[in-house]
């Protein structure tokens, strides 16, 4: 993939994600830490879920590798999710920006959360934080719809393109 396929994606990613936290604002705080019968216990606990991977990864890039997500009990509020998540935005779209052509395809070593070594190229890697997102936003739809709360606008990937 090229930069600018990467960044296409990357700002698809983050459009999304602002949808979905636009939505989960409408949420009262007990909504958005009830327990509900999906992957994770809450909104919050999913939507954290998605932030805290998309963290490791970052930390992956770095040369780092995190043993352990972060829990979603750091995140109280949706605006603390919300800041977090838009300070990772920053760093991520700077990373990219600094990594040459060639650079996209380096395969990039670390370890899994257990500790088993793993080794992909930083494209892929990039593309399945997009991919990941999108498959916890669609549960934050779902568990929406069964709060009884406003789903968000389309976050489908032709209506990004179509809007812009």
């Amino acid at each position: 993939m090229t930069r600018d396929e990467l960044t296409l994606l990357v700002d698809y990613h983050y459009w999304a994600r602002d949808r979905i936290i636009e939505a989960i604002t409408r949420l009262s705080p007990e909504q958005y830490t009830r327990e509900v019968v999906s992957s994770f216990r809450s909104v919050r606990d999913t939507v954290v879920h998605t932030y805290a991977a998309e963290w490791v990864w970052y930390q992956r890039w770095q040369g780092e590798s995190p043993t352990a997500l972060i829990p979603g009990d750091r995140f109280a509020d949706v605006e603390s999710l919300r800041r977090a998540w838009i300070d990772l935005e920053h760093q991520i779209r700077a990373h990219l920006v600094s990594r040459g052509e060639a650079d996209l395809s380096a395969v990039i070593e670390y370890r899994l959360l257990n500790g088993t070594p793993g080794a992909t190229p930083f494209w892929q890697m990039l593309q399945h934080v997009v991919n990941h997102g999108s498959y916890h936003r669609g549960q934050v739809t779902t568990l929406l719809r069964q709060l009884g709360a406003t789903p968000p606008e389309s976050m489908d990937l032709i209506t990004f393109y179509r809007l812009r």
